[in-house]
């Protein structure tokens, strides 16, 4: 988990400063801005770094949503292919790669996501996690979420 604080003396390089940090690690840095109790100089211009970072940054927790980048995913749960665009919900799940088995992101389509995953806080968890989406995908997702349920 990362931690904000204060360099002790002047001596201390750029490991990852806020401002680099707010456009490589958005998400990461957020979360650790939310538990410190440090004095942040040029807060609100940070906090617009990390929402313009967050826009393009793969979510990095289960399950989330977005847009499908390519036509190639398959549906886990009925599997069709899912189009280019669409909305899509990726769930965790054990990838075999025939020499080990590694976690990773497999795909639903929205409709078939509370049938494959349960609703039990479901939407509540993309909500949280989605960074990428914009309200209007939030509300579709909702809309067809809620529409086999």
């Amino acid at each position: 988990m990362a931690t904000v604080e204060s360099a002790k003396s002047g001596r201390a390089k750029c490991r990852k400063c806020l401002n680099c940090a707010a456009a490589a690690t958005p998400v990461e840095l957020a979360r650790a801005l939310e538990t410190t109790s440090e004095d942040i100089p040029n807060r609100a211009d940070l906090d617009k770094q990390i929402l313009a970072g967050r826009k393009g940054a793969k979510p990095t927790v289960f399950p989330y949503a977005e847009r499908a980048a390519s036509g190639r995913s398959t549906c886990l749960a009925c599997s069709d292919k899912i189009a280019k665009g669409d909305l899509r919900v990726a769930i965790e799940s054990e990838i075999d790669t025939g020499a080990f088995t590694k976690k990773g992101p497999k795909y639903l389509h929205a409709g078939c996501a509370t049938k494959h995953a349960g609703d039990d806080g479901l939407v509540e968890a993309l909500e949280k996690h989605s960074t990428s989406l914009s309200d209007t995908d939030l509300l579709e997702l909702k809309k067809l979420l809620q529409a086999l349920t």
